[in-house]
């Protein structure tokens, strides 16, 4: 892996502007203050690696997560216009895609002033999940990790009312999970940082799944079941690719039909190809354009406005 590493490194400073990369250096913190409430993965020690897929090409990965964290990518000083986005990388709840779907988007993010704040989750689902049902654990992360960034929105220069997610692949799953699903904790709280909000201020799902109801032994051309839309959800944005043959490109085009029908503010971008975890690359494919159309669509929902 060693002698593959500084090529990631390259390919994440090139989305930075010159001389930009990591201006402000990153800091993780834990999420829980003590042991995490719910089941923890038990399929040995965590690991870093990196995979060489022929289909997706080479990802570091993450596994064996039971020591949650926020890793916060902050922008130059100078250049934060008081947004961020907690970033959840996909990976099928069993790895996390930490190259493709974790740092490379906080670098996309901190080059146009927003801060990113990479959610190491739980990962992989414990043995006693079976792999139709979404693990409990991933879901109380992203609920505390949300609350946890709101509490430091001072401290970051954020405005706590400018706080949304982005996520992949089935990190896009939790990210619309998250996003839908905040008017209970799905843990008892266990400090100060409970009373804070964790509902999203917008949420960015690209190629998610899970969505429609095919999942459930219901139609395809149905939303999932498990997915509640109060009313109170937040902006959504959808991305996808038609060909993709991971998560089919229905769930996005099901989910934006409820969303829309719900009257929640909702915006989709299905290319014509693109397959799956293409991130934020920039390699002259259809999707390549998504993320400026998705700066487009903050800026028209007032969440790129300067200043805290």
């Amino acid at each position: 892996m060693t002698n593959k590493r500084p090529l990631i490194v390259l390919l994440i400073a090139a989305l930075l502007p010159a001389g930009a990369a990591w201006a402000v250096p990153p800091v993780t913190l834990d999420l829980w203050p003590g042991t995490p409430p719910g089941d923890l993965p038990t399929r040995g020690a965590e690991k870093t690696f990196l995979s060489d897929d022929t289909k997706y090409g080479s990802n570091i990965l993450i596994t064996n997560v039971t020591h949650p964290t926020i890793t916060v990518y902050q922008p130059p000083e100078g250049n934060n216009v008081g947004t961020a986005m907690v970033i959840c990388p996909g990976g099928g709840y069993w790895n996390l895609f930490w190259d493709k779907e974790g740092e490379q988007v906080a670098a996309w993010l901190t080059a146009n002033g927003m801060t990113g704040i990479i959610l190491k989750y739980r990962v992989p689902r414990p043995p006693n999940v079976p792999e139709e049902a979404l693990p409990l654990g991933p879901q109380m992360d992203a609920q505390r990790a949300m609350s946890l960034v709101r509490s430091r929105a001072q401290q970051w220069g954020l405005n706590p009312n400018r706080i949304g997610m982005v996520g992949f692949s089935m990190g896009a799953h939790l990210t619309i999970a998250t996003a839908t699903n905040f008017h209970k904790r799905t843990y008892a709280p266990v400090d100060g940082v409970d009373d804070v909000s964790c509902r999203p201020d917008f949420a960015v799902a690209c190629y998610p799944d899970w969505l429609t109801g095919a999942r459930y032994g219901k139609s395809v051309d149905e939303p999932s079941p498990a997915i509640r839309i109060p009313k109170d959800t937040p902006p959504v944005l959808l991305i996808h690719a038609t060909d993709d043959s991971t998560a089919l490109a229905d769930n996005s085009a099901v989910f934006y039909l409820a969303l829309k029908r719900a009257g929640i503010p909702v915006e989709v971008h299905i290319f014509a190809s693109g397959e799956h975890d293409f991130g934020v690359i920039q390699n002259g494919k259809l999707p390549a354009i998504w993320p400026k159309l998705c700066t487009n669509w903050l800026h028209s929902l007032g969440f790129l406005e300067v200043g805290p």
